[in-house]
């Protein structure tokens, strides 16, 4: 009977011992959601051409905060993740500057905003683990630079375009095989041709 019973007290007291020891791992490990972790690097638009968005509020406000990403645990992400669908959205619904208004553009900024629906979904979901929450971060990091990156390439051909001065009606231009950012500047150089023509007659 007493080796019934100290066996029982044995088991209670090893119980209690591997509870404490849980108990305190618990406390001493910090979670993997509170870790914060370096993201990929957001691409900028060019210095060249920063005057040219520094009249886009919508725009501004987006790499301003979603710069918070860059450096930031997967708590801190989520927490966050609300505000920048919000941010991403009205960049979506207000105007875009005429230039950068063209599909191509359009669909950059299509797949940023569901690349930070999705972020914001990850919020509803209790189980979600730190791994995901950093993999949507990254996409939603790249999105972005996908966006700052069509801004620099629409730039950069228009400085490329407008760099050009050659006589456009005596080449062999093929309309069907430029896209729309082309044929607006060939439009554009054929008008202001015609309004310098005209002025000179006036004269």
């Amino acid at each position: 009977m007493k080796h019934i019973l100290y066996l029982f007290l044995s088991l209670i007291l090893f119980s209690c011992g591997n509870k404490k020891k849980d108990a305190l791992k618990a406390t001493q490990e910090k979670p993997k959601r509170s870790i914060a972790k370096k993201h990929i690097r957001l691409e900028n638009v060019s210095s060249d051409f920063k005057n040219k968005i520094e009249n886009w509020p919508e725009l501004q406000n987006v790499n301003s905060f979603i710069k918070k990403f860059e450096n930031v645990s997967p708590n801190e992400a989520l927490s966050n993740a609300l505000e920048l669908r919000d941010l991403v959205a009205s960049l979506k619904d207000n105007a875009i500057p005429e230039f950068c208004d063209i599909p191509s553009f359009h669909a950059r900024i299509n797949v940023l905003h569901n690349e930070t629906l999705r972020l914001a979904d990850l919020t509803l979901i209790p189980a979600i683990t730190s791994e995901d929450i950093n993999l949507q971060v990254d996409k939603t990091i790249r999105a972005f630079s996908s966006v700052n990156s069509k801004i620099n390439t629409i730039y950069s051909k228009k400085r490329f375009e407008d760099a050009i001065d050659i006589k456009i009606d005596y080449i062999g231009i093929d309309s069907t095989k430029m896209d729309s950012v082309s044929k607006k500047s060939i439009n554009l150089k054929k008008m202001n041709g015609l309004l310098d023509k005209n002025y000179r007659k006036q004269k």
